[in-house]
């Protein structure tokens, strides 16, 4: 277990994504998915009240709902849910008064007294910044939340926020979610050292670069590998000469440790400074054993300096 920046949440060092929940996971899928993480050790699950409101025919929400009626069916205990707000249809931006509505929303899915982490899931340039601290903060006092965190706010905008909330005397956040993986490293030039000034714990979202760092996608054509999805697409742009360098580094250190590419890539950012638990998630049972396998393979100096070296390059506008 790891602890969460300042908190007293005691988390495994890998939190499920619940993105996929209600949408590429059917309920009965991420039950399954949901059974297998906790057996393995898994207690951190990630969502946000906006999945899965892209789908049609839904309105958002589907992921907490699904995780609520596991929690309740399950009857499990000691499971840390972390959740955001700002992008759910009905409860846009960081207005204090429908921060407000948007917890009490993800309280009644959820099926929990207070929610373990909630998070700004995108700055809000339109509200006031105090306004938003202060609501965060009244949830906290309130008991509706545990522990609040940011999500893609820029370095500045963190420092901001800790300093109203020192200002307030309210609750500062103890997390940060950035996105930050194997080929999206620009996080370390102003994030991480944020995040290690104020002791936040750091969460990275798209760990797998969007499928890229599994190795499904070996050409910057994603038709031509077989796939034509959106995402697909996207994680095809990184498949070029020095992608493709990194996915060989990757394949020759999981050999080593008889681990896929997944759980390399994963076991890379828990070596990285103030990195408490990448995100990743699964749509299908059978992907669920090598993200349980990235939170306890433990790389050696040697494997984290290579992949530093062979990673250093970005692709453009990524």
């Amino acid at each position: 277990m790891t602890r969460i920046g300042t908190s007293d949440l005691d988390v495994f060092p890998l939190a499920l994504g619940g993105n996929v929940f209600g949408w590429t996971a059917d309920r009965d899928a991420s039950f399954a998915i949901l059974d297998a993480f906790h057996a393995g050790g898994g207690n951190f699950i990630d969502t946000a009240d906006s999945y899965s409101a892209w789908v049609p025919g839904h309105t958002g929400g589907e992921s907490e709902r699904i995780i609520g009626e596991w929690l309740a069916s399950r009857n499990h205990t000691g499971v840390t849910v972390a959740t955001k707000v700002s992008q759910h249809p009905e409860y846009k931006g960081l207005a204090a008064a429908n921060v407000r509505a948007a917890a009490e929303a993800s309280l009644e899915r959820l099926g929990v007294e207070s929610i373990d982490l909630y998070y700004a899931h995108f700055d809000d340039a339109e509200t006031p910044l105090e306004e938003t601290v202060a609501a965060f903060g009244e949830l906290v006092s309130d008991g509706l939340v545990r522990y609040t965190a940011v999500s893609n706010y820029s370095a500045d905008r963190i420092r901001e926020w800790v300093r109203i909330a020192r200002d307030l005397g309210v609750a500062e956040p103890v997390a940060v979610q950035p996105h930050y993986n194997l080929v999206h490293r620009e996080t370390e030039n102003d994030i991480i050292p944020a995040a290690e000034e104020f002791h936040l714990g750091v969460v990275p979202y798209f760990a797998l670069a969007k499928g890229f760092l599994t190795g499904k996608y070996r050409s910057t054509d994603a038709e031509a590998d077989g796939h034509s999805s959106p995402r697909a697409a996207a994680a095809a742009t990184y498949a070029t000469p020095q992608g493709l360098q990194i996915l060989e580094v990757m394949e020759r250190i999981g050999g080593a440790h008889d681990v896929p590419l997944a759980s390399v890539a994963l076991a890379w950012l828990r070596a990285k400074p103030a990195v408490v638990a990448p995100i990743a998630s699964a749509s299908s049972l059978s992907q669920v054993p090598a993200l349980l396998a990235g939170a306890t393979t433990d790389l050696t100096a040697d494997e984290v300096a290579e992949l530093d070296d062979v990673s250093e390059w970005t692709p453009a506008d990524m």
